[in-house]
């Protein structure tokens, strides 16, 4: 929807169906950004930036109240390594 995007994977061969992986949500004052990865795999957080470990609501939810290229390039960089960690647990094929 212009509001929601959620993206899902097409096939888990670990879970034998698709597999939610991130989706956004634009809110009244701040976007969400719900990447599951992070959650099935914590480790993941190790080494995050204190200024992105503050804009986390619960476990897998990132909460921004304006654009800031630190935190997106950031957000973009966990995102690849959370893909990555996906394959490397066999919870998504080999592309």
């Amino acid at each position: 929807t212009p509001q929601e995007y959620y993206l899902e994977t097409k096939h888990s061969p670990r879970w034998n169906k698709p597999l939610f992986f991130a989706s956004t949500a634009i809110k009244n004052n701040y976007v969400s950004f719900y990447l599951m990865p992070v959650y099935m795999h914590p480790e993941l957080l190790q080494g995050i930036s204190p200024e992105l470990a503050r804009r986390m609501q619960g476990k897998s939810c990132f909460n921004l109240k304006s654009p800031d290229e630190k935190l997106l390039a950031e957000l973009a960089q966990l995102t690849e390594q959370g893909y990555h960690k996906l394959i490397e647990a066999g919870e998504l094929p080999t592309p």
